[in-house]
């Protein structure tokens, strides 16, 4: 097994369960408690989780999908529409989770496109529509924020070549990275980003700096930032600076 694989497993298993033991780990691995150490030292090293005498533990997801959709709804609207219209007739669209994520894809409602994705919400809103292509990863799924994570999903994305990705963030920190609440989330979330060509991340002006557990990418890894009036200047400074194209929607 690939030590990126067995790292998605190890935190699909402490998702769901909170916690986790290296015997057990090593049990449901098929491989030695030794190589798990070796293991949770390294993710506890990349912030993904925590590790503890005995075994590893990891934050339960702090709000629902459902939750976010509701706050700074209005942003996350124009958002939504402004990313979509970067997307052309014929492209390959990889779409992340989230609330403004699921915006986006209902804007591309009736477009002749290819749309992958490992969010249930975004799921929801294309399963309908026949003019479309819809492609949906595989994996463990987490049902408090609709969306499908671990090996499986992992693994199809490296089958995958996107035109453009849209990636959700929970906190833009002032050097310009990428962050998410989630550790769970970040391989998704980076895979998503090494599978296309042009990666563009959504977040409305609260995620300036939002809330920041493990840091997704820097932002050398992105191509541009959508987010609206509220957003941090110092911080858009520091993109622009790096490379990145600015939307104010």
């Amino acid at each position: 097994m690939l030590t990126s694989t067995r790292h998605a497993r190890i935190l699909s298993v402490l998702s769901a369960d909170g916690e986790a033991t290296v015997e057990a780990l090593a049990d449901t691995l098929r491989v030695s408690p030794s190589t798990i150490r070796r293991d949770l030292n390294a993710l506890d090293a990349a912030g993904l989780m925590r590790r503890v005498r005995g075994g590893a533990s990891i934050e339960r997801d702090p709000v629902s999908i459902t939750q976010t959709a509701v706050q700074q709804r209005a942003e996350k609207q124009r958002i939504a529409s402004a990313a979509a219209a970067e997307v052309r007739d014929g492209d390959v669209v990889l779409i992340d989770i989230g609330a403004t994520c699921a915006l986006v894809a209902r804007e591309l409602r009736g477009r002749k496109i290819t749309v992958v994705t490992a969010s249930l919400a975004v799921v929801d809103e294309l399963r309908e529509d026949d003019d479309l292509e819809l492609i949906v990863l595989g994996g463990a799924v987490r049902k408090n924020y609709q969306s499908m994570v671990g090996a499986f999903a992992l693994q199809a994305l490296t089958q995958i070549r996107a035109s453009v990705c849209f990636l959700g963030t929970s906190g833009v920190q002032a050097d310009g990275s990428i962050h998410d609440s989630t550790p769970t989330e970040v391989p998704i979330k980076q895979a998503l980003l090494d599978a296309s060509e042009r990666r563009i991340v959504l977040a409305d002006g609260a995620k300036f700096p939002g809330v920041s557990v493990a840091r997704v990418a820097g932002p050398e890894r992105i191509g541009m930032l959508v987010t609206d009036d509220g957003a941090d200047p110092a911080t858009l400074a520091e993109l622009r600076r790096a490379g990145v194209d600015i939307t104010i929607a």
